[in-house]
Parts: structure tokens; sequence; C-alpha cells
């Protein structure tokens, strides 16, 4: 995944696209110093990690360009999240995240809000960061107290 950073970063340069590069800049940067805080090279599941926290700052820098009525920051950081969100897997849908859901209550056999956690670790794996956690955990809660 490294490597696909370090090439889509080189042809930014090569086409001047600032945007694009300020974006791959920030994901490398973010990359290099959590594999400093490790201490080891990082798997492509820590560079996703990373990517993700990356994207998540700048859609709270959006939210906050926004309240303060700069617009065309937004804007700038609307199309790095872009750019990031091209190195992340396709997020699930409301109803991919049910069915997983639902496969998972019955696979463990859950029938009470207390077996949550033991659901969750299940969902959570199968999901592989495709899903929010918090979107998981609605989805597991409204299973559990069906609805």
């Amino acid at each position: 995944m490294q490597a696909q950073i370090m090439d889509a970063l080189k042809e930014a340069m090569k086409a001047r696209d600032s945007v694009r590069l300020s974006a791959l800049r920030a994901i490398k940067s973010a990359l290099k110093n959590q594999e400093i805080d490790q201490g080891a090279a990082l798997s492509d599941a820590d560079c996703l990690k990373v990517i993700r926290s990356q994207a998540k700052q700048v859609g709270e820098t959006i939210a906050g360009f926004e309240a303060a009525g700069r617009g065309d920051e937004a804007d700038e950081a609307r199309a790095q999240l872009a750019v990031m969100e091209t190195f992340l897997p396709q997020a699930m849908s409301p109803e991919e995240i049910s069915s997983l859901v639902a496969e998972a209550v019955e696979s463990v056999g859950a029938t009470s809000m207390r077996e949550m956690g033991v659901v969750m670790k299940v969902v959570t794996a199968k999901a592989a960061g495709r899903a929010d956690g918090r979107q998981l955990s609605t989805a597991v809660k409204a299973a559990l107290q069906g609805g």
C-alpha cells in the first residue's frame, strides 16, 4: 500500500496537482510517524487505519471550516478527503451492515444486550474496517433489542 501511495505522490508531482499532492503528503507523513512509533514496517491493515484516521481528521476540519464560513478552505479539504478515500475500501451500505449483524447474532446465538460484546467482536472482524464502529454498535443494539 505504501508503494501505491508513493506512486500516486509521484504522479501528482508530475501533474502539478497541488490538492492531491497535499493529501498524499499528509498520508505519507502520518504513515512515517506511525512507522516510527511502532518501530517496524507497517502492514496494509496498519496503513488503512492511519489513512482512515487522517480522513476522519480532514472530515472534522471540513466541519470547522464550514462553521467558520470559510467555504474555499472547506472545498479544498473535501477534495483532499476524496483523495484519501481512494485508498480506503468501499464503505458498507446500511443493508450490508444489517445483514452482517443478523448473521453474527445468529452465529453467536445472542439473545440479549449482555452478549453485545461478543456480537460486536464478530461484526467488527467481518466488517474489516469497511464500517464505522458507531454504525456497527447502533445496528447491534437495534438487533439485540428486537428493533
